[in-house]
């Protein structure tokens, strides 16, 4: 079988936003031979959530490149411009894009970039120590297997659905994944009760158009989450300081019991719902006060999903347990939604080189400040990584706004040169102590 094989100075492994952005910046920068490699034929993004309405949750700015390189060719506005739609998104005063338009901008970027390349499946990654160059190994969607040298690489292989064991033993017809919800929407029509399982900002978009649909004479609505209220993304400005390179930089400079204890006290800066979304919520149960003969709709925070199985009427019954008080109770509903998040996804293609990947005292990746995965003494590559860094780096880390920070960074990195520009200083709070 023909095998092309090709040197490269960085092979990036997946094409989501970061790995985009990466090539992006990396396309204006001379000497530097990057290649993005994506097993899906076409770039999408969160289809399954891809609501008429849904809008962004961060303003346009925070795209592939602006944050670092405001004139760069691949810019949101620049997307505007080429689109001839400038002008009107100004008059519209709205600068938080829709989902569908930030998925077409990202689409429209990659059109652009000869260095990105779909239907291309990474098999294998292994280190050559002679040469001092990782052997990938890939194969292309027609069939030709790759053989790639590169110096660098970067994972970018993004997040998977995340099902947690309570709900595990449900089978495919009465469970779905918020990832899945547009695409099981026939199932959804057809149940009886739909019950959401968790909350965020996922499951409250669910939750939002269950209610709508019950308005309309549909479905029964419950739903459960373990959080101590419905409560809504902290995103006030000097809180949002939180989320800034600033922070980022102090936070990795902590020892990780203290990071692991702030991530769990920040969970409302990526776990929470947005103010406006909660207002739907609202007005929708308001408006269900004018109706009669609606199906029923309950809403319950505090309360944590035990256990899920299917009784002899084919009804999906959870076991749950009241947080506050500790009681036991069982919830029977048709169709669960599990608005459960995601987890980072350990990717098959690294079990060559796992044993020279350093991991902390609880399995996960030490990372560098630079993004940079510690390795074993005598690998003088590098490996780097996208939105697999919350317990290093903070809960910004998967934001869309810090994406084009953390490639700069990465590009500073490889090309042993300030490339671009980081922000010298991105917040108005100190966080470091006095120096005594």
């Amino acid at each position: 079988m023909t095998e092309l094989i090709s040197e490269h100075d960085v092979v990036a492994i997946g094409c989501g936003p970061f790995n985009l952005g990466l090539a992006a910046l990396a396309s204006t920068v001379d000497g530097v031979d990057l290649v993005v490699l994506e097993e899906r034929p076409e770039l999408t993004w969160h289809r399954g959530m891809m609501f008429g309405d849904a809008s962004m949750q961060v303003n346009f700015l925070a795209d592939l490149v602006t944050l670092v390189a405001p004139s760069h060719p691949l810019s949101f506005l620049a997307y505007l411009h080429d689109m001839d739609r400038l002008y009107t998104f100004t008059v519209r005063e709205n600068f938080f894009p829709s989902r569908r338009e930030y998925e077409d901008y990202l689409r429209w970027a990659a059109a652009k970039l000869p260095s990105v390349r779909f239907s291309h499946r990474v098999e294998e990654v292994h280190w050559d120590a002679a040469a001092e160059r990782f052997t990938v190994h890939a194969v292309r969607g027609d069939g030709t297997r790759l053989r790639m040298f590169a110096r660098d690489l970067v994972l970018g292989i993004g997040t998977a659905p995340y099902v947690p064991e309570a709900l595990a033993a449900l089978p495919a017809g009465k469970l779905l994944h918020t990832s899945d919800y547009l695409y099981r929407t026939a199932d959804v029509a057809s149940a009886g009760k739909v019950t959401v399982v968790g909350s965020g900002q996922s499951g409250a978009e669910v939750a939002v158009d269950l209610l709508g649909r019950n308005l309309e004479g549909g479905p029964a609505v419950s739903w459960l989450t373990r959080t101590a209220s419905f409560a809504p993304l902290d995103y006030t400005k000097m809180n949002l300081e939180l989320t800034t390179p600033a922070y980022m930089q102090y936070f990795h400079s902590l020892p990780q019991d203290v990071r692991d204890r702030l991530i769990g006290e920040q969970w409302q800066f990526y776990k929470g719902i947005s103010t406006d979304t909660l207002e739907e919520v609202h007005e929708l149960l308001y408006r269900r006060q004018l109706e009669h003969g609606l199906a029923e709709v309950e809403l319950r925070f505090g309360i944590t999903v035990e256990s899920a199985a299917v009784d002899s009427t084919g009804r999906a019954v959870l076991t749950c347990r009241h947080r506050d008080t500790g009681q036991a109770f069982e919830h029977t509903t048709d169709l669960v939604v599990a608005a459960t998040g995601y987890r980072n996804r350990p990717p098959a293609f690294l079990g060559p080189i796992e044993d020279l990947l350093l991991r902390d005292g609880r399995g996960r990746h030490r990372v560098r400040v630079d993004h940079s995965v510690e390795l074993a003494q005598g690998v003088t590559g590098r490996v780097f990584v996208a939105n697999a860094e919350i317990h290093s780096h903070g809960v910004s880390s998967p934001n869309l706004d810090i994406g084009a920070v953390r490639n700069a960074t990465i590009l500073n990195a490889i090309t042993g040169r300030e490339t671009y520009r980081l922000p010298k200083r991105s917040a108005f709070t100190t966080f470091e102590p006095p120096r005594q």
